[in-house]
């Protein structure tokens, strides 16, 4: 009987041990569990952050997200979208570059995809130069090519008034456009909850996420004697090959505007997109951006 007594206790005192390490194990994992689901908010450098669910809309972290700032080059998300839009679109359709549009960047002192004048280009490879180098001068071109009327103020014109009657049409009562490229004439502002709503939207359009998702190009244009020549072009968004699953979105910066970045990416079928503004340099709005989508995922 006591060998018996012994035996049941020893196998009690066995169970007992193995159900507290079981215990100790749950929990510990439970916690690990709890940690990896939840990061604590993020403090960014930048005025003004906005980050959104892409699939539900949903907001997932905001500050200062509906105060208007000056938004540089990311306002050629809505010069592209603007162009995408256009019904009958073709985009290998050429486009022949402009003395106008050289003599633009170099009185602007503005970012540039190198386009040379008398070559003709297509319409897809304008959206490359614009979105990868920020090329004003692309902009130039397309607002040029997609606006209407007699003379080339005029189509600038109404090409800017396509881009505002877009973000009307997105029901955004924050933005305002006055320029095809971010160089402003005073009233080119934004949120980054705008914006983010306008890059989401662009980002429906398969030819808009190509572009947008590429580190480099190498394009075959015409040139003015019919003979060709490349023209190479690196995307200025720094998350791209450094962020696991980045996908776009595009840069921006100014005197005025300071840095900006539309950035999303996608992991495991979550599509996570957003903004920051007037960060403090082009590390600091990768960073903060780096910070943004984390978190986001991490909701």
């Amino acid at each position: 009987m006591k060998i018996g007594i012994k035996g049941i206790n020893r196998v009690s005192a066995t169970a007992t041990v193995a159900l507290t390490a079981g215990a100790v194990i749950a929990g510990s994992a439970f916690a690990s569990t709890a940690q990896a689901a939840t990061l604590p908010v993020p403090t960014i450098a930048a005025k003004g952050g906005y980050v959104m669910n892409n699939g539900t809309a949903s907001s997932l972290y905001s500050k200062a997200a509906d105060t208007r700032r000056a938004t540089g080059s990311t306002t050629k998300i809505m010069t592209a979208k603007v162009v995408l839009a256009q019904t009958n679109l073709n985009l290998d359709s050429k486009v022949t570059i402009q003395k106008a549009y050289s003599d633009y960047i170099v009185a602007k002192g503005a970012s540039s995809a190198r386009l040379i004048v008398g070559d003709k280009v297509t319409v897809r490879q304008l959206l490359y130069g614009l979105m990868l180098p920020s090329g004003c001068d692309a902009a130039y071109a397309l607002a040029d090519k997609f606006g209407t009327g007699t003379t080339r103020a005029a189509r600038v014109t109404s090409f800017i008034g396509k881009m505002n009657a877009s973000a009307k049409s997105l029901g955004l009562t924050n933005t305002h456009f006055d320029s095809f490229d971010g160089i402003s004439n005073g009233s080119n502002y934004s949120t980054p909850r705008d914006l983010t709503k306008i890059a989401s939207s662009a980002m429906k359009n398969s030819t808009f996420r190509t572009v947008v998702k590429t580190k480099s190009t190498t394009q075959k244009v015409t040139t003015s004697s019919g003979g060709y020549r490349y023209m190479s072009w690196t995307n200025t968004n720094k998350l791209l090959g450094s962020y696991t699953g980045a996908i776009g979105v595009k840069t921006g910066s100014g005197a005025i505007a300071g840095y900006c970045l539309v950035f999303a990416a996608t992991r495991d079928g979550k599509t996570v997109i957003g903004t920051v503004l007037a960060s403090t340099s082009e590390t600091t709005r990768t960073a903060d951006a780096t910070k943004l989508m984390n978190y986001g995922f991490s909701k």
